[in-house]
């Protein structure tokens, strides 16, 4: 086997499997001529090279159960490794699809060399080494992958294993390598590749000195349909990204308003709603502020739409973060990339603590107007600016109706409404999220 020769996808994500198994291919047939000699740390005894496959078999298994994986393992394997693969080719294909040039040679020798591994024909080789195992990976079944234990959901979701699944069963029904090349570069344009191909939704971890954007296995999966009122606030906010989504200019936008009014619904909804045409979401924290510079200098490139999120975001007057913010969003050197737009959501309209002595007549500070206009810049910076503001009673009471109907919920409505104005008396007023947690409560009950 030839992955050696491997050109474009020479580094390959967990590819020491694939290096084992190849190894294994090419020399089965001296399995047990020559007990002593090994090659690197591999021997070519039989006994070695035996169980050495099996611990292949165990790796591919432990692969299903972290990832989700059914049908044949060794082709959702290879599929797995072109799918996640972050290469020259495959990050110039994502989202826009096939591209001109000399690269496409590189890349269908690299396919024809995945070919190769992908119809191999192992019963040789199980013959030889005497194991009659490696047949349920060729056809395994998986439980229920939404409750197959604790690895269940680790690394990728249901949407994202049946997607690697079914990419590996159209890799059967390609006859040829420049095939199996268009079909991949085909999922690279619908899907993407890689993490940012694969997942809606990132967080920024940071280890030592380096800042990574690691994926968010489980986003709620609410769309905007499901908050009840704010018709205008989410029309505003849908316009925005629609506009941005579809590579017109667009403007940070900023989502303040009460408490419990769905301000981090809208934008869970926003991601959900525009994944599929290649917008990605990055959850971000004040004290990451600092990172801000080295997370664009990661995506800045990249052929999707990223939304840098910041849930809550307000300020104490000690606090003085919002200065990185600032720069980020205008005002440095470099111009912000245009894939890239901020999203914020915040109880406070004006974000930064303001106090009554910023605007004292007498007072150490000579510039008082510079002072608030400081505080105040921040927000300025954010071109759009939507308001959600807590419902009355009556809203809330439609908001009760409209979940309770939702949810299949068959009460009077007279008993309904009484038991929903009890529960806001003691459980934080009027809001979209108490109405939300009254009905969970009556569900509890159904």
């Amino acid at each position: 086997m030839r992955e050696q020769e491997l050109i474009v996808y020479r580094t390959l994500q967990d590819g020491e499997l694939l290096h084992d198994m190849a190894w294994i291919m090419s020399h089965y047939m001296e399995a047990g001529t020559q007990e002593s000699e090994v090659i690197g740390r591999r021997s070519r005894s039989f006994e070695a090279m035996r169980a050495l496959f099996y611990d292949c078999i165990h790796r591919l298994i432990e692969l299903a159960g972290t990832y989700g994986f059914h049908g044949n393992l060794w082709h959702c394997y290879l599929a797995d490794l072109l799918v996640n693969n972050e290469n020259s080719y495959s990050c110039s294909c994502e989202i826009r699809g096939e591209i001109q040039g000399s690269i496409n040679d590189a890349v269908l020798h690299d396919i024809v060399i995945f070919k190769e591994f992908y119809d191999f024909d192992f019963k040789p080789l199980c013959r030889k080494l005497r194991v009659d195992e490696f047949s349920m990976i060729e056809n395994y079944t998986g439980g229920s992958f939404e409750g197959a234990g604790r690895a269940a959901g680790r690394i990728y979701n249901t949407r994202i294993c049946a997607r690697i699944c079914a990419l590996a069963e159209k890799f059967c029904k390609n006859h040829t390598a420049k095939e199996m090349k268009d079909t991949l570069t085909e999922f690279y344009k619908e899907y993407g590749v890689g993490r940012f191909g694969l997942h809606k939704a990132f967080r920024i971890v940071r280890q030592a000195q380096e800042t990574r954007i690691e994926p968010i296995r489980n986003i709620a999966h609410v769309s905007l349909n499901d908050l009840v009122g704010y018709e205008l606030a989410k029309q505003k906010l849908v316009e925005n990204t629609e506009a941005f989504v579809s590579g017109k200019k667009a403007n940070n936008c900023l989502l303040y308003g009460d408490a419990g009014t769905g301000k981090s619904s809208c934008i869970k909804a926003i991601a959900n709603e525009y994944y599929g045409r290649g917008l990605r979401i990055i959850e971000v924290y004040k004290h990451q502020f600092q990172d801000l510079n080295q997370v664009i200098g990661q995506i800045k490139n990249r052929n999707y739409k990223f939304i840098i999120y910041m849930d809550d975001l307000s300020f104490e007057e000690f606090e003085t973060e919002y200065k990185y913010l600032k720069a980020v969003i205008e005002g440095g050197l470099e111009r912000k990339p245009d894939n890239i737009l901020i999203y914020a959501t915040s109880n406070r309209r004006h974000l930064i603590r303001e106090n009554y002595r910023d605007k004292e007549e007498i007072r150490q500070d000579m510039h008082t107007s510079d002072t608030v206009q400081e505080k105040l810049s921040l927000v300025y910076r954010f071109g759009v600016t939507i308001y959600f503001g807590a419902p009355d009673k009556k809203q809330f009471q439609g908001i009760v109706k409209a979940l309770a109907e939702r949810n299949g919920i068959h009460m009077p409505e007279e008993e309904l409404l009484l038991q929903a104005n009890k529960w806001e008396l003691s459980h934080g007023g009027l809001s979209g999220r108490t109405a939300q947690q009254f009905i969970d409560y009556l569900l509890g009950f159904v």
